[in-house]
């Protein structure tokens, strides 16, 4: 590969400007009050003050990711808009692809459209020269070493070559060692143009930057400048102190004032240049997201063989389970069995629905910082979730028409025919399908994987009470009946049993206990299937419509 090929051109950074930044949190605190400050292109600048003191709230509001509570952030360069980077603390990026494949992928999903794929080779490999890390490229992200990971998460944002990248706590966790590394890669980008801004708790950290910003734990600016400066100002031979210099003022507005006084007495802050920005290039489609987004999932399915294992051998465990519990034969027209019966149809519902939220309920809140990072490179909600469901759902059809064979083949199911056979496996599959939408939407709802976890009986108990299988429904309290209503295993189950025929076998077959059980249901196994593939069906749109709302108000509440 020829020099031409692998060396990018240099940029010129982006300058930003903010003028009388406040934000605010919840209950009203002031988190930010009255910064206003200037960074210029091509600086690296770290931000630094005590735990509290709003430095992350700062650097999300300078990237755009959070709207300024009151100010303004303006910015100029070269740089085409929508080509910031930003690194959170979180790990951005799936654990489970190897480092190059994690790389492509993010490389087709933020590069223009019409990119070649020798092109995203191409850049793929620049990258990961440039950060060190060709040695790595075949390694399962999930094993690199946590300064490795960082600079994987860096390469994510270098693919676009962005103007100005914003990094939060870069080398919280680290070693010295790798810290200091990581610092002279950030000082090797800023060198070629990129302007850097990141947050820290180090303050060894600081003097290997441009500039420093300090901010006090009323989130006011306390100072702004190069960090010999700042020791001068402080009168500190160390910066280390800085924050016990600005706990021992009595007055909280001391050093802010201070500083004020010496910008004011200086040169005016510049203006940003807004028109010298090129315009944003056109984001990848829906359709391409999509593609990516599904083909990303697959294969983070493929390797990751214990939760393949799981999402395979849980519903064969299951299987198994329900050949122990029924005995055969409780659909003979000759000698049926009403109670078994019901019991088998419910389970087998239940067990559609069970499969398809447990299959959902783990996909979103597991990888919430990657879903706001992708957002942020231009990732449409609509085909991600839409993503999720193209790989799980071939999934739950296998299986549930794995449960269907198999207690066809064991007499656990009536003999039916080809088109009833259909109709039972359509029900079964649009039951999955509406719970998989449904863990979805509880998944976009929590935080973690420790909250879907406990909703799972929450979400299971009514599925159980409330579907008509243990109490039927017109013998529910009145409560009970609208309540079974919501029930998406109602539905499933009382279609099952439509196409089951066991309104027929109760009445006709030889079992006294059929026509006292069968008027006890009334109607429940009269509608036609029909109605409740539609009914399941609007639970699926309904579900995964709500689940895009969750999700867009989380992030616009983030923004906020």
């Amino acid at each position: 590969m020829t020099t031409e090929q692998t060396t990018s051109p240099p940029r010129a950074g982006v300058g930003i400007v903010a003028s009388g930044l406040g934000q605010h949190v919840r209950g009203g605190r002031q988190i930010l009050d009255g910064v206003s400050l200037t960074i210029a292109p091509g600086e690296v600048v770290a931000i630094i003050g005590a735990s509290g003191a709003g430095k992350t709230t700062l650097l999300e509001t300078l990237a755009g990711i959070r709207r300024p509570g009151v100010g303004t952030v303006t910015s100029d360069g070269t740089a085409a808009l929508g080509t910031i980077g930003f690194v959170p603390q979180d790990d951005i990026i799936h654990r489970e692809l190897p480092l190059d494949r994690t790389l492509r992928y993010a490389a087709r999903l933020r590069l223009p459209p019409g990119t070649t794929p020798a092109e995203v080779h191409r850049r793929v490999a620049e990258v990961l020269a440039d950060l060190r890390l060709s040695e790595r490229a075949a390694v399962p992200v999930g094993r690199l070493s946590g300064g490795e990971r960082k600079r994987a998460s860096i390469a994510v944002e270098l693919l676009t070559r962005p103007g100005v990248f914003f990094l939060d706590e870069p080398t919280s966790g680290l070693d010295p060692a790798i810290a200091v590394d990581l610092l002279r890669t950030l000082r090797t980008l800023a060198d070629t143009g990129t302007t850097v801004v990141l947050t820290t708790h180090q303050i060894t950290d600081v003097d290997r930057c441009d500039r420093v910003i300090v901010l006090t734990r009323q989130g006011r600016l306390a100072f702004a400048g190069t960090p010999a400066d700042a020791r001068q100002f402080f009168g500190l031979r160390s910066l280390a102190e800085v924050h016990l210099r600005l706990d021992e003022e009595t007055d909280q507005a001391s050093w802010p004032d201070r500083y004020a006084a010496r910008r004011d007495a200086g040169a005016p802050t510049r203006a940003a240049d807004p028109g010298a920005r090129t315009p944003a290039s056109r984001p990848v489609g829906r359709l391409r997201q999509w593609a990516v987004l599904a083909t990303r999932n697959a294969e983070i399915v493929a390797r990751n063989r214990l939760t393949l294992a799981i999402l395979l051998g849980s519903p064969l465990m299951v299987l198994g389970m329900f050949a122990l519990l029924f005995r055969p034969g409780a659909f003979d027209p000759a000698q049926p069995s009403p109670t078994v019966t019901v019991m088998i149809l419910f389970w087998i519902a239940f067990g559609g629905f069970f499969f398809g939220l447990t299959y959902g309920l783990l996909q979103i809140c597991t990888e919430l910082p990657i879903l706001r990072r992708e957002r942020l490179a231009g990732v449409r909600l609509v085909p991600y979730l839409l993503a999720k469901v193209a790989v799980l759902l071939p999934l739950l059809a296998l299986v549930d028409l794995a449960l269907l064979g198999v207690l066809r083949g064991i007499d656990r199911l009536p003999p039916v025919g080809g088109s009833d056979f259909a109709a039972l496996y359509a029900t079964l599959l649009l039951s999955s399908a509406a719970a998989l939408a449904l863990g979805l939407l509880c998944s976009a709802a929590v935080s973690d994987a420790a909250q879907a976890t406990l909703m799972l009986p929450m979400l299971c108990f009514p599925q159980v009470l409330f579907v008509g299988a243990i109490l039927p429904v017109p013998a529910m309290a009145t409560g009970g009946q609208w309540l079974s209503y919501a029930m998406s295993n109602r539905w499933a189950f009382e279609g099952l049993g439509h196409t089951a025929g066991v309104e027929r076998l109760w009445r006709d077959g030889g079992s006294p206990l059929g026509p006292p059980l069968l008027s006890t249901y009334g109607d429940s196994f009269s509608r036609p299937v029909w109605v409740n593939w539609l009914v399941l069906g609007g639970f699926v749109v309904l579900f995964l419509g709500a689940t895009w709302a969750v999700l867009a108000r989380r992030e616009a509440r983030r923004a906020a």
